[in-house]
């Protein structure tokens, strides 16, 4: 059976874990769990962060799915307030040295599960070699879950399929290699939508220069970014559960292209 992609509203319900209680979920996630220290004062003392994943196979779709869970603890806020930006990488792209650094406290959650992440994606690759992968998150899951992307797609070649919603941005660039970031960036998936609302606040942290997603969809972009609106971020932040919010995009249809423009063009005038 080849890959088939679900409607992009039930990525968000099912990773949420139905959090907006529409009781539509199609598949029940149980998060693994891994705990880590941050540095060596938490370690002195015992304390230990969290970080949760799931990976699973689903056989009628012929798909891989890798979910990253939303912030839940106190220790994940702190993580998502850790802003400075962290080595992380070092690569070579266009024949060419690039540094990769990305946001310290995602990087570290990452860092944190990324062997046992690696090692169950690779036992459900080779025993369905010709499955798609699929990665999805949903706010702090949304920086794990395009961390995971590029990871695998720099170790092992896969360019997985990147759903996410209420994105933040992981990466950091600096004066001299914006372009060059923002070009490798894009190499990096088969089809990458990362679902922000253009009044969620969340998806504009961290809330410093240089720091990108891969690529923002904005959602709602008949409403202009709003003052008003931004600080109300427990609205916007979960309003990702509406399936209008998709239908410029479920055709496939580039969402800065002239298809999908016309959409969102239309379904304004339908609602004034």
């Amino acid at each position: 059976m080849s890959y088939r992609r679900l409607p992009f509203i039930q990525y968000f319900i099912n990773t949420s874990q139905d959090y907006t209680g529409t009781g539509q979920m199609s598949y029940p996630l149980k998060y693994d769990r891994v705990g880590y220290s941050s540095g060596p004062l938490e370690k002195l003392f015992g304390l230990y962060r969290t970080v949760y994943y799931e990976i699973h196979y689903e056989p009628d779709r012929d798909a891989i799915q890798m979910n990253f869970r939303r912030s839940v603890k106190v220790t994940d806020w702190i993580a998502n307030l850790d802003f400075p930006s962290k080595y992380y990488h070092a690569i070579e792209f266009e024949h060419q040295p690039l540094q990769l650094r990305v946001h310290r406290g995602w990087g570290m959650m990452y860092m944190a599960i990324k062997q046992d992440v690696r090692a169950l994606w690779r036992q459900y690759h080779q025993r369905y070699p010709s499955a798609e992968t699929e990665i999805v998150g949903w706010s702090l899951g949304s920086s794990l879950a395009i961390l995971c992307a590029q990871d695998l797609n720099y170790n092992f070649g896969v360019r997985p399929y990147l759903y996410t919603f209420g994105t933040v941005r992981p990466f950091k660039t600096v004066r001299s290699n914006v372009d060059r970031m923002q070009r490798y960036l894009s190499t990096v998936c088969t089809e990458c939508w990362n679902f922000s609302n253009v009044n969620d606040l969340i998806s504009y942290l961290p809330p410093f220069p240089g720091f990108r997603m891969i690529h923002r969809v904005n959602v709602e972009t008949e409403k202009s970014l709003s003052l008003f609106r931004i600080v109300h971020p427990f609205h916007y932040h979960i309003d990702y559960d509406r399936e209008t919010l998709y239908e410029p995009y479920e055709n496939g249809a580039d969402p800065d292209g002239p298809e999908g423009r016309a959409v969102r063009a239309l379904r304004g005038r339908k609602k004034r």
